[in-house]
């Protein structure tokens, strides 16, 4: 079975939404989604360390993102 993933198919509607919008408002959604992306995360690890402060979950955040990024660039 091929484990590799490959990208969903393109949503039409979605990129013509994209193209009407200025650069500015392209970056602002893009924030808006990584916002969205690490705000899931501390969730996740608040629940996971219930024990721990603000403080150290947004190090716990950090040490996840630095470990995807070593596990993506490997070979």
């Amino acid at each position: 079975m091929d484990e590799t993933y490959h990208f969903d198919p393109i949503d039409r509607e979605q990129v013509r939404m994209l193209r009407q919008l200025t650069p500015g408002q392209r970056i602002r959604r893009l924030l808006d989604a990584r916002e969205l992306a690490v705000g899931l995360h501390r969730g996740r690890l608040r629940r996971r360390y219930r024990d721990l402060s603000p403080r150290e979950i947004n190090l716990k955040v950090l040490e996840e993102l630095a470990h995807a990024e070593r596990a993506r660039s490997r070979p």
